[in-house]
């Protein structure tokens, strides 16, 4: 049973679904709205105000507000009502019911994150992870960056994927005729203002009132900025003839060429953050092994870099160092053990009450619908520390048996569970019950407890169904081996011989 016990335990934590902290409804929402590359103000204002009317229908909104600012986004703050008021859906529910019903709005994408209590790197995203791309070639960044975005969008495992990449606005080329400027007597500066004038925002007046002040700004109306028909009604009087001169007698215009609107950079070269939301139903560790694996099939140059950022890199990191801290955790218990006992083979027995609350805590979260995390490895640390008095209370009276009273192994490790059956028995109810309220409660933010609820009860009440059957023979098995080793060593021992 206790062989068994140990393979189960390793194939659960090999196949667990792993994550890095467990997904909080704390009754808040935020969202942001991606409109085409180069969309005026009232473009976004307009498909933001629309979602925000959607997004205030649902029957779990309380309020939603939203800002729409620059780069052709707008931001949004949106409070659930609470659990006390009955509501049942979960926020990521909510993000599941709303996600068909904003994806209708043309022209615009809109994604939606529940917000958690503990977020890891200042970097922040669209969505709620983020896989940077980079290269010191910015033409090679911008053309692999789409694809990866449109590998990325057709993956099952995520929703909302988007790029923060701004390499693809409209934009128009002005190429001065300056011998015809010349001939009007138009300075470069001369049109360089005239079309300032009018896209420019230029503030040309303020006025006061006894509460505030006010600016009067100067543009073209909104619709003629939207494209290069702005620049066939602008007009600039000559100096030497004295009669308005069409700006496009003096320019060319060329539109044909997209060009970037920002730049982003990691370190010193350019880079373009893709940020995604994960599925329904899928883990951490799932999506991020999608998502390497989407980048190993588009053939990507070595020279374009990609790294996961914020907390997909945090959880990668605390995927590697998860082994390192349980073996730590073994090994310093089996060091203090081991003085306290002043034995190599005892600690072995104490230590061998674990893998049975490995196995019940795996099988509590994945029964439980939980993935591995941070937190569910914490509860394991702490297992550690709980369950291992089992195995102490038996070995510690055992030994005082044997040493004292001079009984065998066998008489003296089973007077031991006898006698400290019951103190066992009440110090596990005790902490199976502690853990219950992390269990039971559903209130805000309670889901960054349950997962460490349900591993400490089900690896207490696994271990306690193992340990007390399993301990005892581990003893007589370990004693035996000692025994054996310590008759050998005695074989070995040179003889005293009298001095010839």
């Amino acid at each position: 049973v206790f062989i068994v016990s140990i393979g189960l335990t390793v194939g659960l934590y090999v196949t667990a679904q792993t994550g890095f902290f467990p997904q909080q409804d704390t009754g808040f929402l935020q969202g942001t709205l991606v409109a085409p590359q180069g969309s005026p103000f009232a473009y976004t204002n307009e498909k933001a105000a629309e979602a925000v009317r959607i997004i205030g229908a649902d029957r779990d909104i309380s309020e939603a507000h939203y800002n729409a600012g620059g780069a052709a986004q707008a931001t949004f703050n949106i409070a659930l009502r609470p659990r006390e008021e009955g509501r049942k859906a979960s926020a990521t529910d909510i993000i599941n019911r709303l996600r068909p019903q904003l994806a209708e709005i043309v022209g615009v994408q809109v994604i939606l994150q529940a917000m958690q209590d503990i977020t890891v790197g200042g970097r922040s995203g669209r969505a709620q992870y983020q896989y940077t791309l980079s290269d010191t070639d910015l033409n090679e960044l911008n053309e692999w960056t789409p694809r990866l975005v449109s590998q990325l969008q057709r993956l099952p495992e995520l929703k909302d994927v988007t790029s923060d990449q701004q390499s693809q606005a409209p934009s128009a080329n002005l190429v001065i005729d300056r011998d015809a400027a010349g001939r009007f007597g138009i300075s470069p500066a001369d049109i360089d203002a005239a079309i300032y004038n009018q896209v420019g925002q230029r503030q040309v007046a303020q006025y006061f009132t006894q509460v505030n002040s006010y600016r009067v700004i100067m543009e073209a109306p909104p619709d003629l900025q939207l494209g290069p028909e702005l620049f066939n009604a602008v007009h600039l009087v000559s100096p030497v003839t004295g009669k308005p001169v069409p700006l496009s007698s003096l320019v060319t215009v060329d539109t044909h060429t997209p060009r970037s609107l920002s730049i982003a950079h990691q370190g010193q070269f350019p880079a373009s953050t893709i940020s995604f939301n994960l599925a329904p139903g899928v883990s951490l560790g799932t999506a991020t092994a999608a998502v390497e694996a989407a980048r190993q099939s588009l053939g990507m140059p070595a020279s374009v870099l990609g790294a996961f950022q914020g907390n997909a890199q945090a959880f990668q990191q605390s995927l590697k160092d998860q082994p390192l801290l349980i073996l730590a955790a073994l090994l310093s218990v089996y060091v203090i053990l081991g003085v306290l006992y002043e034995s190599y083979i005892h600690p072995l027995t104490i230590l061998s009450t674990l893998p049975s609350a490995g196995l019940g805590a795996l099988l509590a979260l994945r029964l439980a619908g939980h993935d591995l995390d941070v937190i569910g490895i914490i509860a394991i640390i702490l297992l550690i520390g709980i369950v291992k008095k089992n195995g102490i209370m038996i070995v510690d009276v055992a030994l005082t048996l044997e040493r004292e009273q001079g009984l065998d192994a066998q008489e003296a490790v089973r007077r031991a569970s006898n006698q400290r059956l019951r103190p066992i028995l009440m110090t596990t109810a005790c902490a199976f019950l502690g853990g219950l309220p992390m269990i039971l409660s559903h209130g805000t933010g309670s889901e960054f407890r349950q997962p460490l609820g349900w591993a400490i009860a089900g690896g207490l009440i696994v271990s306690q169904a193992m340990t007390l059957f399993t301990t005892p023979v581990i003893y007589l098995y370990l004693d035996r081996l000692r025994r054996r080793f310590e008759s050998k060593e005695d074989q070995r021992a040179p003889s005293a011989t009298s001095p010839g």
